[in-house]
């Protein structure tokens, strides 16, 4: 074994904690990705439309961008699609002609009432190794993280 592969290998238990942590969200990322696959939409669409509920059906494409974590180009690449599907819609700014929003339909409102609960289950299904003391700890924990 070479010296770079046993650097590698030998991590401290920060980086142990980090690294398990990133690959056991990858799976449950998937999980749910899988799910939003077999309904035929992305699971990035739906958190979208997800974030827009959040704040009560309407957000700038630049505040949505921030809060799923994407580019304001990319932004634009996940909603057209949304967009011609009816999910969303795109609408002028009140105070500000120049700028857009862009707002949850109805139809995008029943897709997330008719799929978001199996989608939780299926997640749910997934965490199950841990029973509720451990999911609160879990929990806890990962907010004391995020906090810093």
């Amino acid at each position: 074994m070479n010296e770079l592969q046993q650097y590698v290998l030998d991590l401290p238990l920060p980086n142990q904690v980090f690294f398990t942590l990133v690959e056991t969200t990858a799976q449950l990322v998937d999980v749910s990705e899988q799910y939003w696959q077999s309904k035929g939409i992305s699971g990035a669409r739906i958190r979208l439309l997800v974030e827009l509920m959040k704040e009560g059906g309407t957000l700038s494409p630049s505040v949505l961008a921030q809060k799923i974590g994407v580019t304001k180009a990319n932004i634009s690449l996940l909603l057209t699609p949304l967009e011609n599907d009816g999910l969303v819609q795109r609408k002028p700014h009140a105070e500000d002609g120049r700028k857009w929003v862009i707002s949850i339909t109805d139809k995008g409102r029943f897709l997330l009432q008719r799929h978001l609960p199996d989608n939780r289950q299926a997640v749910a299904n997934r965490v199950q190794a841990l029973d509720e003391s451990e999911l609160t700890q879990l929990l806890f924990l990962l907010n004391k993280l995020k906090r810093g």
